[in-house]
Formats: structure tokens, C-alpha cells, sequence
């Protein structure tokens, strides 16, 4: 039996190799992608330097811990330290910036606890809760969406860099709560589409964002980890593709705010 096409209104060459798994409408192709997320992780955690090993069991936490604790709790919240290690595995898993370290930090234990209850409190309202969240020192809409997406995965996606940058009208980056609610829109657009094509509707927004993190990451590190997942030649083709040029001002703070928030 024939495969259905998988890519959407652009043929492979037409596009770079990070847009195809957002361009695909098999659902077979992200469930592939998705049975590899752990693998990639594993693969970035070894290349990862003096931190290598760091990044799985941050990963792991997050992904796993850190939910199973927030859902044991009669009210949503974190503790001052799980966001200080939320901050630590955003900065694990992509561009380290020490100031947002420090800020995160300086954050007090009941502020921590107050701003995240409310801020789970007015799900599903992302966007409120977005701006709840920011009202915390080190935090932008990029990490708001981490903690979010730590406590309701089923309606939040993480504003991980690798996934906004796979879908071509959403770059360059911007780290605002408005680029943060157009990549919400897609991750939840995207959901919609592979529960209705899946005989498992398990998906969320956050497990489609993962997949495109790992697809992106694994195409920049080992592309022959996605060589069984039925986009061929996808990976080898970006094997040797430059990244493109990101903003470097992922969450700093803006001059008027420089102490307050990113």
C-alpha cells in the first residue's frame, strides 16, 4: 500500500529540513519522531562538554517529576526551587544565559509560590497566565510557557527555540507573549490535526512540541537517528546545513526593566 503523501503545499526542496515534520500530515512520521524524543535527548546530553550527562536528568525531571509533584498538590503551584531548576534545565537544554540564573534566584519563596498558584489558577487563559508569570524576576514568556507546560501539558506548549524556528512564518524568534501566542495557536492547531488522524489520540500540545525539538536537534547532531521515522532523505539532507541566525536577546531584560524581568 501506498505511504499518503506526507508534506503539505511544499516539496522537500522547497523547504528547509527543519520545516518538514511540521509540514507532515502523517501521523505514523510523528509518532516515529516522538519514539525517538528520549534517544535525541541522550545524544545532546553526551555532546553537551564539561555539563555532558546534565541534560537527561534535567530532561527527565521536567518531563516527569516535576509534572507527577505539581498534579499531587491540591493547588497548582512551585516551590522558589523548582522554578531555580526549571530555569537550570531551559538553560541546560538550550542557550546559556547566567544573568537569568541569577535573576530567577532572587526571586523570594512566597512570590514563587503566590504568582505560580494564580498563574495555573487562570488556565485556560495562556496568555493571563503568561503575564502572571512575568511578573517574577528572570521570567519572559519563554520560561512562563516551561512552568506552564510543567503543570498542564494538555494546553500548554514549551517556547523551545528549535520548535518555533521549524515552522518558517514564525522566524525569526521573538520572545513576546505575542509570538508566544502564535506558536501556541500552531502547536494547538497541529494536536487537533494528528488526534483526528491517529488511532491513538494522545496528543498535546507540548508532546507535538517535543517532537519538533527533537527533530530539529537530532538533524543538527545525528541525523541518522531519524533514519526509521519515513521522511527520507530529511535528515541527511540537513546534515551539513548551517543554523540560521537567532536573536540573541532571548528573554534579556529591556533596558527599562533591566533588574525585573526576561
Amino acid at each position: 500500500m501506498l505511504r499518503k503523501p506526507c508534506l503539505r503545499r511544499l516539496s522537500p526542496a522547497a523547504m528547509s529540513v527543519n520545516e518538514r515534520l511540521y509540514n507532515c500530515e502523517d501521523a505514523d512520521v510523528w509518532r516515529a519522531v516522538r519514539g525517538k524524543y528520549w534517544t535525541v535527548v541522550e545524544a545532546k546530553s553526551a555532546v553537551k562538554g564539561r555539563t555532558s550527562g546534565k541534560l537527561l536528568a534535567l530532561d527527565r525531571w521536567f518531563q516527569e517529576d516535576l509534572p507527577a509533584a505539581i498534579s499531587a498538590r491540591s493547588e497548582r503551584f512551585l516551590t522558589h526551587a523548582e522554578l531555580v531548576k526549571i530555569m537550570e534545565w531551559k538553560l541546560t537544554k538550550g542557550k546559556f544565559r547566567p544573568r537569568l540564573q541569577q535573576l530567577i534566584g532572587s526571586n523570594g519563596d512566597e512570590a514563587v509560590r503566590s504568582v505560580t498558584s494564580e498563574a495555573f489558577g487562570l488556565l485556560p487563559d495562556v496568555q493571563a497566565a503568561i503575564t502572571e508569570l512575568c511578573k517574577l524576576k528572570g521570567v519572559g514568556p519563554a520560561t512562563a510557557s516551561a512552568v506552564l507546560a510543567a503543570g498542564a501539558p494538555g494546553e500548554v506548549a514549551f517556547m523551545a527555540d528549535e520548535a518555533v524556528e521549524s515552522i518558517a512564518e514564525l522566524r525569526p524568534v521573538e520572545y513576546t507573549a505575542k509570538h508566544y501566542a502564535l506558536f501556541l495557536q500552531k502547536m494547538l492547531n497541529k494536536t487537533s490535526q494528528l488526534n483526528k488522524a491517529d488511532g491513538r489520540p494522545d496528543w498535546t500540545p507540548h508532546r507535538v512540541e517535543q517532537c519538533l525539538w527533537a527533530w530539529v536537534v537530532a538533524n543538527q547532531i545525528q541525523p541518522s537517528l531519524l533514519q526509521e521515522c519515513g521522511l527520507t532523505g530529511a535528515a541527511h539532507a540537513g546534515a551539513n546545513r548551517k543554523p540560521e541566525k537567532r536573536k540573541t536577546a532571548d528573554e534579556e531584560p529591556s533596558k527599562r526593566q533591566k533588574t525585573k524581568r526576561s
